[in-house]
């Protein structure tokens, strides 16, 4: 069986499970012993030296990073398919794709920096999650512009494009920064709950963010190492978090991607 390493509130690992279910691909899952903790050793970092989630095992195949896992999983079980036939339409897909995973992943990331991990208090904590809200309704909008009257960002169909965004759309609706009420995207995200692939994800995800307690004090003591990586590190510096990433440093509770500085 497939046995996909995981996090319920990663996004990235939801994008993969809405992909394995809609597929009606049987899988395991496991949260990694110590995640975030900055663990070397073990079974997963041996498959994914980044330590991040998720990585899939299929046998002798060890695959991270949610695209390229998508991409595997498309190819190896092409029924029923996700990305369309049209070269045109796949590029659309991959495209709507991409901008989810690096700018909105992104703002949700530093919006959950703040809400989640108090990272920043104050003046500082506010303008950083005003920033994302701002941030949030422009990306709502392109979707939205990208989706027009349609069912699904494919057309008629669910697919690539719908669970790259499902999880990027449900996390702002999470924090109250959901699409403008009965809007195009707020009647997509409404169909969305309503798909089983989608639903048993989301509903693993709000059970995990209901039992996470005060995931805060992990990382104040040390515990815990937030990763800070490419579009999520400058999402806070553009946006005026640069004191956070400064504290992080000197508090060492935060990392940065394999492999580490000497």
């Amino acid at each position: 069986m497939l046995k996909l390493y995981e996090h319920p509130v990663s996004s990235y690992a939801q994008k993969v499970k809405i992909a394995l279910r809609e597929k009606g691909l049987p899988f395991e899952v496991e949260v990694p012993e110590g995640l975030g903790s900055g663990r070397k050793d073990g079974p997963f970092v041996a498959a994914n030296p980044r330590a991040e989630v998720p990585v899939l095992i299929d046998g002798a195949a060890r695959l991270f990073d949610s695209t390229i896992i998508l991409e595997y999983i498309e190819e190896r079980w092409p029924d029923p398919p996700l990305l369309p036939r049209d070269p045109a339409a796949r590029a659309f897909a991959r495209i709507t794709e991409d901008v989810c995973d690096t700018q909105y992943e992104a703002v949700n990331w530093g919006y959950g920096e703040v809400l989640w991990f108090r990272r920043a208090d104050g003046a500082l904590a506010e303008r950083l999650k005003a920033e994302a809200a701002r941030q949030t309704g422009l990306l709502q909008a392109w979707l939205e512009a990208r989706l027009g009257e349609a069912p699904w960002f494919g057309g008629e169909r669910f697919g690539w494009a719908d669970a790259a965004a499902a999880p990027m759309v449900n996390r702002s609706v999470h924090y109250g920064l959901g699409p403008r009420p009965d809007s195009p995207l707020a009647r997509w995200h409404v169909r969305l709950r309503e798909r089983p692939s989608v639903a048993a994800t989301f509903a693993e995800f709000d059970a995990s963010v209901e039992r996470r307690g005060d995931a805060a004090e992990l990382y104040a003591k040390g515990l815990r190492q937030r990763e800070y990586r490419d579009h999520r590190l400058e999402w806070l510096v553009k946006s005026g978090g640069i004191d956070v990433v400064l504290a992080g440093l000197r508090n060492r509770n935060i990392r940065f991607p394999w492999p580490e500085a000497s």
